[in-house]
């Protein structure tokens, strides 16, 4: 069994397409795209009936944990796939996985049969699962390009496109169909490293007026079949930025 722990801290830049494609040149000497190139991330966000551990997320504490089932790509119930646990105090994430077919995570999320194996992170799930009445929530999907430092390899920026969902066939098995959370042509951008930010990022950053967002993919699912996610009203100064920026390289 597989098993894998992520610390790290990281950030979320929401921008359009033009800022992403004049970031992604700027960024060309730093850093290379992975190996998997554009590839389709699927998840199964576990819950509770009343929604209570997105609920106690949005409400911002200083500690907050979820379970998810990832695959990357469509799966069958023999393909391996991850059981995560992802928690969060104080801006540092911390990400705790196993790696099982889909059929053995099924099997032990939904029907309480435990893998025969052992091992912290699998403990950790053990009390997660007995603390929360849990049942398949939302599943979650989108499109991702993923790159590295090229002289730190732990500096990881994530491209996010097409972020989409559904309420039902939740199954990863069943394809990556579901309805978008963003405007076509947005992306969401996170940063992850373990140590301080490079010099050459910020500097990037600052000249195409990209800022940090509170993001929560889940979350603002939520909020938005809530009636509380206005995109446009969130984008505003953002875009009253790039009009700016846009302006200042006219002239």
């Amino acid at each position: 069994m597989a098993q894998t722990v992520f610390n790290r801290y990281e950030k979320k830049y929401l921008m359009p397409e033009k800022i992403y494609e004049e970031l992604r040149y700027r960024l060309k000497p730093y850093m290379e795209e992975d190996k998997y190139g554009l590839h389709t991330i699927c998840n199964i966000y576990y819950d509770t009936k009343d929604s209570l551990l997105i609920r106690r997320s949005i409400e911002k504490p200083k500690y907050k944990e979820k379970l998810r089932l990832r695959s990357y790509g469509i799966p069958n119930l023999d393909s391996h796939v991850f059981l995560e646990i992802k928690k969060k105090y104080r801006k540092v994430v911390n990400k705790r996985r196993i790696e099982l077919t889909l059929k053995e995570a099924y099997d032990y999320v939904e029907r309480g049969i435990r893998p025969d194996l052992e091992g912290q992170i699998l403990n950790e799930i053990d009390f997660f699962l007995k603390r929360y009445p849990l049942e398949k929530s939302l599943y979650l999907a989108y499109d991702r390009i993923a790159l590295f430092g090229k002289e730190d390899n732990q500096f990881r920026i994530t491209f996010d496109q097409n972020i989409r969902s559904r309420r039902t066939f939740m199954g990863l098995e069943n394809g990556d169909k579901g309805k978008l959370l963003l405007p076509e042509h947005y992306y969401l951008m996170e940063s992850k490293i373990m140590g301080a930010t490079p010099l050459w990022f910020t500097k990037i950053l600052s000249e195409l007026n990209l800022y940090p967002t509170s993001f929560s993919k889940y979350g603002n699912i939520y909020k938005k079949e809530m009636g509380e996610f206005h995109f446009d009203e969130m984008m505003v100064h953002r875009n009253e930025n790039w009009d700016e920026l846009r302006r200042r390289e006219v002239c």
